[in-house]
């Protein structure tokens, strides 16, 4: 069995007047039996995200269902550390009533490109609607995350809640142009918002890389998989695969991420953002952004013999 591409889902196409290009960070949620919500980042003009979402068909992903008309999550108020731009992290179920998105929240600051830490928003609806937890991140600034500290996984698992991250404190110059680099590590909480102060770093890029990063974590029957994207010196943007008996002890074997770029369109630069999904019926896919880091929109690929 393999993965088998089904190409390119969405682009936005000035389909919505609050966004005009990319779909950043893909991450599904089964909104019902027959309806997969595809949480992102959309951009306006500006290059600021705003988290929208489009219904695709369960069975189908190609036919896409509705599109939000207004950002599902806006930009937060002036001065706050999500007055910039939003991407999405993660998505869960906290409880029976209530659903918690994590998001990484931009602020522009004067002596560094950007800041990039946690948001919270909860939905009491089962998806339809989020509001903001607090208008503070609820991940802030460590010594470790001193510029970025971005949650992208999150499990219950028994009585914890697992998280892992990408955070950075330094910043790497390419043709004097700053870009963050950042690691994946890995930190507790008891009730998803409250967390432990002990972190742990898992996994770090290697020789010729400068950053890794968005850390897409699944259960699976010998421990963990994880789906991760990386960037070289010389900006070749990648997808990754790394597994773990623990979640904290990583082996980084990129061979056994089966998905590659096209040698032309749409997603023949970049195939990144990786997040798994498994519908209800057993369906299995993986949905990604293309090229520009989604500026080229978003497809997917399916599991099958």
């Amino acid at each position: 069995m393999t993965w088998k591409k089904r190409g390119r889902i969405f682009n936005l196409e000035g389909q919505v007047k609050w966004a005009s290009h990319s779909f950043m960070t893909p991450t599904p949620w089964q909104l019902n039996d027959d309806t997969i919500r595809i949480f992102g980042g959309m951009r306006d003009d500006k290059g600021i995200s705003r988290i929208g979402y489009i219904d695709v068909d369960t069975y189908n992903p190609k036919i896409v269902k509705k599109i939000s008309k207004t950002p599902i999550l806006d930009i937060g108020i002036s001065g706050a550390f999500d007055d910039n731009g939003l991407i999405l992290g993660d998505v869960i179920a906290a409880n029976d009533n209530q659903i918690y998105m994590y998001y990484v929240g931009f602020q522009l600051v004067e002596k560094v490109k950007f800041l990039a830490f946690t948001g919270l928003a909860i939905s009491n609806d089962k998806g339809y609607s989020f509001s903001r937890y607090s208008d503070a991140p609820i991940l802030d600034r460590s010594h470790n995350g001193l510029y970025i500290r971005a949650i992208h996984t999150v499990i219950k698992e028994n009585s914890k809640w697992r998280f892992w991250c990408g955070e950075g404190r330094r910043w790497h110059y390419i043709n004097g142009i700053a870009y963050p680099s950042y690691e994946i590590w890995y930190t507790e909480s008891d009730d998803g918002i409250n967390f432990n102060k002990t972190e742990q770093l898992v996994l770090t890029y290697r020789d010729g890389e400068y950053r890794i990063g968005r850390p897409r974590v699944y259960k699976a029957s010998d421990g963990y998989d994880m789906y991760f994207t990386c960037d070289t010196l010389n900006k070749q943007y990648f997808s990754g695969y790394a597994h773990s008996i623990d979640g904290l002890t990583w082996e980084r074997d990129d061979s056994k991420f089966l998905l590659q770029r096209s040698e032309s369109g749409w997603d023949c630069e970049m195939l990144c953002y990786p997040s798994l999904h498994v519908t209800p019926h057993g369906n299995k896919y993986i949905f990604y952004s293309g090229n520009g880091m989604g500026y080229s929109g978003i497809g997917y690929a399916e599991w099958e013999n």
